[in-house]
């Protein structure tokens, strides 16, 4: 059986799609503008770099947060860079993926390009979540264990189906754009060790890639007839066996954008159970870091693994450390931006209380994940132990963020990034109107005149 037919095909038939599901990929489209345009203002300086030593062509296509108008490859490529610079966009612990970015990173300015309506790509984005999400769960979780980013190796195909919707591709050109994407697809975990940056960079190469895939599809290049199945194609690469079986779209009856989370605190998804703990912990028990004498955390396997450091070489390095984004909850009684900021990640105090932390494998713990992504926190003190135990943080599909918490994240995410609260104000009203394009929404972020480039 080809598997790659019948992988798109199941994707075929998700077409009819509830207001409920395009309501929710508002917020998510919403929440992907606020974490680019604060990813931007993040890296600023790394993104005045770039943009002067590869001083890239200009163009009509905006890129979020930086103002600039560039090339149609360029956008793409500085979106994604942006969109997983704070690691705050969405995604799925089921699929452990990225969902979002990788996809509005290349609808906005294919959109913008074509004079999409603002519906009709809400639409396309819904089915290019369905496809990364199916992919990911179908691989996972042994596609990490062999050392595989999701959102690089998943993503790249998600997006090259969304957009192969929104821009009314034929079966055939769907199908070859498909099996480039597959070929083109990569993604390393080991962005996330010793102090890298260049985790947003697999989200960066992989819209790229999907732009190039969609490209040369419609120039009539062909691919693989298969390339998911055999002793060398997708499958057999990304989990070192040839007989996988798809998993379902629709999975559970719900759609993947459904499923996918909005994070409330500014690190990895796998300390969010951790931190949370504490952060309860401290609120109930009057808690000071002071106070503390040692802290040990149980969670699950593939959470512990590259999230257990307690050196801590950078703002990149905190958000994937559990001690670090622990010991930030307790001190801070939260895990914004601001406590993964250069000068914070430098703080004698945190540093000191994240050296007192020790993160173990729970067999458990690990026995219930994915359904349950949980974390037992024990903080010891000359007074005895207390203890909690997170299944599902704040954010998750079982426990989302209300309209005024979703609210208040975007309007801090958009303060940070430099956004006048009256523009921050109307983007979110535009994303809520029917009948606007894309266009309507990206003039909010236009472009400057002249560029600065020295």
């Amino acid at each position: 059986m080809n598997k790659s037919i019948a992988f798109l095909q199941s994707i075929n038939t998700v077409k009819e799609i509830p207001d409920t599901v395009l309501s929710r990929a508002r917020q998510s489209l919403l929440d992907y503008l606020a974490v680019t345009s604060a990813g931007a203002k993040f890296q600023s300086k790394k993104i005045k770099e770039y943009i002067k030593f590869a001083a890239p062509e200009p163009g009509e296509f905006t890129v979020i947060g930086i103002m600039e108008c560039l090339a149609l490859k360029e956008a793409v490529f500085l979106n994604g860079l942006n969109g997983h610079a704070l690691d705050f966009d969405d995604g799925t612990n089921s699929g452990i993926i990225h969902l979002g970015s990788p996809i509005f990173s290349l609808l906005l300015p294919l959109a913008q390009r074509y004079n999409i309506k603002l519906e009709d790509m809400l639409k396309a984005a819904v089915i290019g979540y369905e496809a990364s999400y199916t992919m990911a769960v179908t691989i996972q979780p042994r596609h990490k264990e062999l050392g595989f980013h999701a959102t690089g190796t998943c993503g790249v195909l998600g997006a090259t189906i969304a957009a192969s919707y929104m821009l009314d591709f034929t079966e055939e050109e769907r199908f070859q754009a498909f099996a480039i994407a597959c070929v083109s697809a990569t993604g390393m975990l080991k962005v996330l060790d010793d102090g890298s940056e260049l985790k947003p960079y697999n989200v960066a190469k992989t819209v790229l890639l999907a732009l190039t895939s969609l490209q040369m599809a419609k120039a009539g290049f062909k691919g693989h007839p298969d390339p998911l199945g055999g002793n060398r194609g997708y499958f057999k690469m990304m989990t070192g066996q040839e007989d996988i079986e798809l998993k379902q779209v629709l999975l559970n009856g719900t759609y993947a954008i459904m499923k996918s989370y909005t994070k409330p605190y500014a690190s990895c998804r796998y300390t969010h159970p951790s931190v949370e703990a504490a952060i309860h912990l401290r609120n109930k028990y009057g808690l000071k870091a002071e106070e503390v004498e040692r802290i040990d955390i149980k969670t699950y396997s593939l959470a512990v693994n590259g999230h257990d450091h307690t050196e801590i070489l950078g703002s990149y390095s905190a958000k994937m450390s559990i001690p670090y984004s622990t010991a930030a909850g307790i001190i801070y009684g939260r895990a914004g931006l601001q406590e993964f900021d250069e000068k914070s990640v430098k703080d004698e105090n945190v540093l000191s209380l994240t050296k007192k932390i020790h993160v173990v494998t729970d067999e458990k713990l690990s026995e219930v994940f994915p359904k349950i992504q949980a974390a037992v926190v024990a903080i010891k003190t000359k007074n005895g132990v207390m203890s909690e135990r997170v299944d599902f943080p704040k954010g998750e599909p079982e426990n989302p963020l209300n309209d005024e918490e979703f609210r208040k994240r975007y309007d801090e995410l958009m303060k940070y990034a430099g956004i006048e609260p009256n523009i921050g104000g109307k983007i979110f009203g535009f994303v809520h109107k029917d009948g606007v394009t894309v266009k309507d929404i990206l003039k909010f972020f236009e472009c400057r005149e002249e560029v600065s480039r020295e």
